[in-house]
């Protein structure tokens, strides 16, 4: 059975930026460029008409005219379009700016000084519906714990540490020896406690309280 590549949209307000993307992701196969955006209006609107499975946002645009910056477009499409998976393609890796793009709804978060493999597995990553991440961001965000300001389990801990190195529930499950259904039954808890309702929010408010450390 054949099976269908995955529809990216590019954000990014330089030309040539977003063809070298485009070069570089149509090389694969499994990926597919179906629209292209200078600006973080432009990415929210033809993503609303296209509705990709993955939105490749910049997170700083710089072209005139333009309201709204990658977060505000990531915010926007985390409400409007929920089953577009927006990785964020900077690059900036500073604690502001990842946990301000985790807060707004971004399923990745890759540098672009980084190796082309690292940008396809973050696409393909979120795009399946887990955190897919750099490794220089799941080093900054998996650290240790310091500071009591949260009630999760140690075994909760180890969950949303994993969840923040982008591994699937079933990932997760083998790593911890459980069930995938115990995993989710963590994950529920999880959300309650932190009062998130996904997965990146999940992370980004467990570094907000100390759970996980940037460094």
């Amino acid at each position: 059975m054949t099976v269908e590549p995955l529809r990216v949209l590019i954000a990014d307000d330089h030309a040539v930026v977003r063809a070298g993307l485009r070069a570089l992701l149509e090389g694969e196969p499994d990926l597919d460029v179906v629209a292209e955006a200078h600006s973080g209006e432009e990415a929210v609107r033809l993503t609303a008409q296209l509705t990709p499975d993955v939105a490749l946002m910049d997170l700083r645009f710089a072209g005139p005219g333009d309201g709204i910056d990658g977060v505000e477009a990531t915010r926007r499409l985390a409400a409007q379009a929920p089953r577009v998976a927006v990785v964020i393609l900077t690059s900036y890796a500073g604690r502001a700016d990842v946990v301000r793009a985790l807060e707004a709804g971004a399923r990745g978060y890759v540098l672009k000084a980084g190796p082309p493999e690292e940008l396809f597995r973050a696409v393909r990553t979120a795009a399946a519906g887990s955190m897919g991440l750099a490794p220089e961001i799941v080093g900054e965000l998996v650290g240790q714990v310091v500071s009591p300001r949260h009630d999760l389990s140690d075994r909760e801990i180890e969950v949303v540490r994993l969840m923040a190195e982008g591994r699937s529930n079933r990932a997760i499950a083998e790593a911890l020896f459980l069930s995938e259904a115990t995993i989710k039954t963590h994950l529920v808890r999880v959300y309650r406690k932190l009062k998130v309702d996904n997965r990146a929010a999940a992370v980004a408010e467990a570094v907000r309280r100390g759970v996980l450390e940037l460094t």
